[in-house]
């Protein structure tokens, strides 16, 4: 699919399809992930896909919506602290950099035919505790993944002129 059609194409299901993700389309969105910029090239995270089911239900538990765990896998993009590059200032934007690999990996499961659903809305510390987290990495966000059980609802965006101003 073209970039441009994925990025008009691309919204946040909320209702999936049993059926399994290819392995094949699951090996090109880890290289998507992995071409992700991050601050000095460091690659502070890591992205956990969860198709055991337990442990799906698992983590969905921390999220108060049960149709996350409607999908045959949950995504988890953790941050690693301590590999972060910070600002001049001391802070860390491991933040960021993992949220720039989280927008790859939800464009790139967009290429492949699939839906996914960027969640922030969860309890951190009780999905951190379920994927027994070691000190200095913690969860950045959630997404469903797999073959969308109905079609996207239709959504509105706030005029360019909003959103987008040149400054010369």
């Amino acid at each position: 699919m073209e970039f441009y059609d994925v990025v008009r194409q691309r919204r946040s299901i909320r209702s999936y399809r049993p059926d399994p993700v290819p392995e094949e389309s699951l090996k090109r969105i880890a290289e998507a992930v992995s071409c992700a910029p991050t601050a000095c090239n460091r690659q502070p995270f890591r992205l956990l896909l969860i198709k055991n089911r337990e442990k799906r239900l698992a983590v969905g538990a921390g999220y108060k919506g049960e149709w996350i765990c409607s999908s045959p896998i949950i995504a988890v993009m953790i941050g690693k602290e301590s590999e972060a590059w910070k600002r001049p200032e001391g802070d860390s934007i491991v933040n960021v950099d993992a949220a720039i690999a989280m927008e790859h990996f939800v464009l790139a499961a967009a290429a492949e035919g699939l839906g996914t659903c960027w969640i922030c809305a969860y309890n951190r510390a009780q999905v951190d505790r379920v994927l027994g987290l070691p000190a200095g990495e913690s969860s950045v966000a959630l997404s469903p993944l797999g073959f969308a059980a109905d079609g996207p609802r239709p959504f509105t965006r706030k005029p360019l002129n909003q959103i987008f101003e040149v400054i010369e």
